[in-house]
């Protein structure tokens, strides 16, 4: 193979068990990851790589440790040419998907830049597994700098391995990797010369209120009476709670896997969480044009939702009922759970071949020691009620991974990564920062430019990671300059 000119990096992110459950959307993650399969169809014909292995270091940052393992990474060299560049997307909290390696906006940005590509996925999650188990002890090795340090090793591999010594690296990502591909380049700017963070939450924080607040603005897009109407059926739930004959209403209503303990408050909140995550996860990604689990819920929209509540013909309550049942079937669940016990039993499970190995676990003990990110009722004006405080989401760190995990602890670990990567003060160059106004994670993000070489794009109507899916002839004015921009900065970066 003759020596490239260039190299460009892409980083992406965006359960039921015998013993418990792993809810469907869970601390803004649904299960696969927060960045789903480019499309409900394949649009390449070409056959997806296989897997392929490199020898990685258990703990980067403790010499005396040799321990090793096998991280999983993906090749397609059907673009390149020589003197062009190379592109390696960075699998993030989900299983790394070789479709990405075919499809995808980063795949037209391949073939324009005549780009090699690779994708590497993220420790612990995936195939990638570092450890025995996952096990709270096993975990300590889980975390943003020792995944930075994955990459970094990666790229030496790489050059070694496929001769590239000579190339710039330029990374991509969605979601979380949306934040690892910044990091990386402030980290590591001698191995990468520019990022596309897109969708990048860069703030830690433990009670994410806002979230809350952009989902309210999000669904007022469609008019007034949607979330009016999601007040109104809330405030049902909340008179028939307090009755018995109420609750069995509930139960019917909702579909229901078990009666309502209204003396468990840890299960109240649980079903108030998870009765608003049916409008969170359709909101984060609205007309995003990607699919979860082979295309379930993409084809569910904020019009879809709102559409429902706004059913004359009803009641509020059964509105609400409706929009739970319709995700319900979409994602073939025979009943709701919300039993708060099931559902930390399941995130406990510590065997690789558990549900809560799919990722859930392994997300929430990024959360409860790196990044906060609770998506809290706290917030004064919005519809869902104020049942699932941020101290419900601390009591689950607590009880899944032990009482030390409580509010100070977890507030300590916010404050050394927002003091390690800078937070909305980082101080980069050669960086894109793509958000989308319909996308609860952009209050975290960077959505005005830092500086003349450090670029927000920000997309108005569009929702997470919407510009690194393919494009579709329904895509908004905004969304397909923003992808533009984008192409344009990876030019001028490997310029």
């Amino acid at each position: 193979m003759q020596k490239l000119a260039f190299v460009v990096v892409v980083v992406l992110a965006c359960l039921h068990a015998s013993a418990g459950y792993v809810p469907r959307f869970l601390n803004g993650r649904p299960r696969g990851g927060m960045v789903g399969r480019p499309a409900s169809k394949r649009l390449s014909t070409d056959p997806l790589p296989p897997d392929m292995w490199m020898e990685q270091t258990l703990d980067h940052f403790n010499d005396a440790n040799t321990q090793t393992w096998q991280q999983r990474y993906f090749v397609n060299e059907k673009y390149f040419k020589p003197g062009g560049p190379v592109f390696l997307m960075i699998g993030g909290e989900g299983t790394a998907d070789p479709i990405w390696m075919v499809d995808g906006m980063w795949v037209e940005y391949a073939k324009n830049f005549n780009a090699m590509c690779f994708q590497l996925e993220h420790r612990f999650y995936g195939k990638s597994h570092p450890t025995p188990d996952i096990s709270d002890d096993s975990l300590q090795y889980l975390s943003s700098e020792q995944a930075l340090a994955d990459l970094a090793a990666f790229i030496q591999f790489a050059k070694s391995k496929f001769n590239l010594d000579d190339n710039k690296w330029i990374s991509f990502g969605g979601s979380y990797p949306g934040s690892l591909s910044g990091w990386l380049r402030m980290k590591y700017p001698h191995l990468i010369s520019g990022a596309v963070a897109t969708s990048a939450p860069v703030l830690a924080q433990l009670n994410f209120v806002n979230y809350l607040g952009v989902v309210r603005d999000s669904l007022a897009t469609t008019g007034p009476d949607c979330n009016k109407n999601i007040l109104e059926a809330t405030v049902e739930v909340e008179l028939r709670l307090q009755t018995q004959p109420g609750r069995d209403e509930l139960k019917k209503l909702f579909n229901l896997c078990d009666d309502i303990d209204v003396g468990n408050a840890n299960d109240v909140a649980n079903l108030y969480q998870t009765l608003a995550g049916n409008f969170e996860g359709v909101v984060q990604y609205n007309k995003d044009n990607r699919a979860f689990e082979g295309g379930a819920g993409a084809n569910i929209t904020v019009d879809t939702l709102c559409g429902l509540m706004t059913d004359s013909s009803i009641t509020p309550i059964e509105r609400y009922a409706k929009v739970n049942n319709l995700l319900m079937t979409t994602y073939e669940q025979k009943c709701v759970d919300f039993v708060y016990s099931k559902m930390i039993d399941g995130l406990k499970m510590t065997d690789w071949n558990s549900s809560a190995s799919e990722g859930g676990r392994q997300w929430t003990y990024q959360t409860c020691t790196e990044f906060g990110f609770f998506q809290s009722s706290d917030l004064d004006d919005q519809p869902f009620g104020h049942n699932f405080p941020v101290s419900f989401s601390v009591q689950q760190c607590m009880d899944i991974f032990g009482s030390k995990f409580n509010a100070d602890l977890i507030q300590h670990g916010i404050n050394r990564t927002n003091t390690n990567y800078g937070a909305y003060g980082i101080k980069i160059t050669k960086v894109v920062f793509p958000n989308g106004s319909i996308d609860p994670w952009h209050a975290l993000g960077i959505t005005e430019d830092l500086g003349p070489d450090a670029t927000a794009v920000f997309i108005n109507g569009t929702a997470h990671c919407a510009n690194m899916y393919p494009p579709t002839d329904t895509d908004l004015p905004e969304l397909v300059q923003a992808r533009a921009t984008i192409q344009k900065l990876i030019g001028q970066w490997l310029s």
